[in-house]
């Protein structure tokens, strides 16, 4: 069975995380969409409320599941029996900082390979960060989260 682990704090889940998502269940039997929580960052949606949004969107996927984890990355993987990280890449930013992280995760959990998704033209100017900034002045962000996050961001 072919199981990955992606990634992130999801603060909040976008349209590009569930391109990459969508894209990926062809490639893996099983997908832990894993929330990384650190207690030192405040988010604008708290852990659990990330967690019942992004459940939301895969209400229906039995090969979806959503789940918190502090640590590394690869612990977590081991845990679930993971032998997979799914990364999205919106830019050579976005490589050159991914491609540091695969490799050292490499030299810890050799048996753990990252796979990388180029974030598709539609969706590779979206990021949580951006998102979050519209959202607190404001803005609208209907053509950049799921329907099912703005459920519960209001």
């Amino acid at each position: 069975m072919k199981i990955a682990v992606f990634p992130g704090s999801f603060d909040p889940f976008t349209l590009a995380h569930k391109d990459l998502v969508d894209r990926s269940l062809s490639l893996f039997d099983k997908i832990y969409v894993a929330i990384g929580i650190n207690s030192s960052k405040k988010g604008m949606m708290a852990f659990e409320k990330r967690k019942s949004a992004i459940e939301a969107v895969y209400t229906n996927s039995e090969q979806i599941t959503v789940d918190l984890f502090s640590g590394l990355t690869i612990d977590y993987c081991t845990s679930v029996g993971a032998q997979f990280i799914l990364r999205g890449l919106r830019n050579t930013n976005d490589f050159i900082y991914e491609d540091a992280i695969a490799q050292n995760n490499l030299i810890l959990a050799p048996h753990i390979e990252t796979y990388f998704l180029l974030s598709r033209s539609g969706t590779a100017h979206i990021s949580s960060t951006i998102v979050r900034d519209i959202f607190v002045n404001g803005g609208t962000i209907d053509k950049l989260v799921p329907q099912e996050v703005i459920d519960f961001l209001r």
